[in-house]
């Protein structure tokens, strides 16, 4: 029996993407903070690839051993996909009171892996849960109310960054410590963590399994620990020889676009101490202002590119967006004033609201109800294998074929955007499965 799922309103899609806020929060530290507190603490530039191996690592193992579990549990009191997500919050929560507090490079890079746990617990399931409950003429204005909370978690993450620094900072840089202007974006996160998943957790109940659901997840309770265990993996194994044409031909989008970002956020600190003179501090700062003008434009343009991608096509606004992503990181290096910098974001932050909200309604509309959970999780090895590509590959890479040269690296990640962009126009949705509808009331 198949399970007609109500349609929601726009507040009641809000509240149940709430939670994104804090997890993406955790996540623009990692993008803005983490490096540069590797750097404070000795790290050399052309070890920052291999000490971010923890999020592609951790995100291939965890992310769909979480999706497939999450599958194939339910609790009338706690839910499907609500337990891991709560759990991965707190854990979050944790590892983000303490990074700033690391003494040395091998504790911060520790935590990282645990911080990376934490985050990979959470995410999956989170945007399986967000498929679970709406009706696939609403799954676009859900996954781009996610893009929304994306733009402005990271927004405020980076944005705490450079104010905090104004005003708490001040001083000649340390060698061997993490700044005290840098403690309180990670406290903030500590506790956005644990508080935004809460209200998301609180406000949205999940739904029930159909009868079909429930008695397989009762059979597979019922089977012994062994069994038990396995079953992620051969559901996994399972999941990747059955895909989707859709999904394999958007691994090769996201190999080049994963590895871009990768790229631009290890390089973008150490990119302006070569083309504006800062020191790491200064090059810090200005790296998070860069990410909070582009997560201001990406809350911005979120909800808009539903419309959009309803009227021209998801496969054509993505590719669109990625070709400005582009365009974005080949005018950067080529930009020595500290405010013109800021320009090329905003074709930077619509391409991130694209990568943050477009592949994932694309393919919550062509797997199974069922097997939601492992697909997202398989989706998640496509973004961090690339990552996972580029911590191996890029550090020597950016030794000999670049020349050491932070602006070369830059123009790199710029031509993996090109190519990712090409590659994204041999996205076609089955017939039956493109958006009909924009099926939401917006007060």
């Amino acid at each position: 029996m198949k399970i007609i799922k109500p349609r929601l309103s726009f507040w009641q899609i809000f509240n149940m993407n709430v939670g994104f806020l804090g997890i993406q929060y955790s996540f623009g530290l990692q993008q803005s903070a983490i490096n540069p507190i590797f750097l404070f603490l000795g790290a050399k530039e052309e070890i920052l690839p291999i000490l971010n191996i923890a999020g592609p690592i951790t995100g291939l193992i965890i992310q769909p051993i979480i999706g497939a579990m999450s599958d194939k549990t339910w609790s009338p009191r706690w839910g499907r996909r609500k337990p891991f997500f709560l759990i991965g919050a707190v854990l979050g929560s944790l590892c983000l009171f303490a990074f700033p507090l690391s003494p040395a490079l091998w504790f911060a890079v520790g935590l990282l892996w645990i911080l990376d746990v934490g985050n990979n617990m959470a995410m999956e399931p989170y945007r399986a849960f967000v498929g679970d409950k709406l009706p696939d003429a609403q799954l676009s204005i859900g996954y781009q109310m996610q893009s929304l909370f994306v733009g402005a978690g990271i927004l405020l993450a980076n944005a705490s960054i450079f104010l905090f620094q104004d005003w708490f900072g001040g001083g000649q840089e340390i060698e061997g410590t993490v700044p005290k202007w840098l403690y309180y974006s990670f406290f903030i996160g500590s506790f956005l963590s644990i508080v935004t998943i809460l209200w998301s957790v609180l406000k949205t109940p999940e739904i029930p399994p159909s009868d079909e659901e429930l008695a397989e997840i009762n059979r597979h309770k019922s089977l012994p620990f062994m069994e038990r265990f396995k079953t992620p993996f051969v559901e996994i194994s399972h999941a990747v020889k059955e895909m989707p044409q859709f999904m394999w031909r958007l691994s090769a989008v996201y190999l080049f676009q994963w590895y871009a970002l990768f790229v631009y956020w290890q390089f973008i600190t150490p990119l302006f101490r070569a083309t504006l003179g800062y020191d790491t501090s200064e090059a810090a700062a200005q790296a998070a202002k860069m990410s909070t003008t582009y997560n201001i434009v990406t809350a911005v343009v979120a909800l808009v590119l539903v419309p959009l991608t309803m009227r021209f096509g998801g496969k054509k606004i993505y590719a669109l967006s990625l070709l400005g992503t582009a365009i974005a990181l080949f005018a950067i290096p080529n930009i020595s004033d500290p405010v013109y910098v800021l320009f090329p974001m905003v074709f930077f932050g619509i391409g991130w609201a694209a990568m943050m909200g477009i592949p994932y309604s694309m393919v919550s509309k062509i797997v199974p109800q069922e097997r939601r959970g492992v697909y997202m999780g398989i989706l998640n090895m496509m973004i961090v294998i690339p990552m996972g590509i580029q911590t191996l590959t890029f550090g020597p890479i950016f030794k000999n074929v670049l020349g050491a040269n932070s602006v070369n690296a830059m123009l790199f990640a710029g031509g993996c955007f090109v190519l990712a962009s090409l590659l994204a126009m041999r996205l076609n949705i089955p017939k039956g499965k493109q958006d009909s509808e924009l099926d939401i009331e917006i007060p």
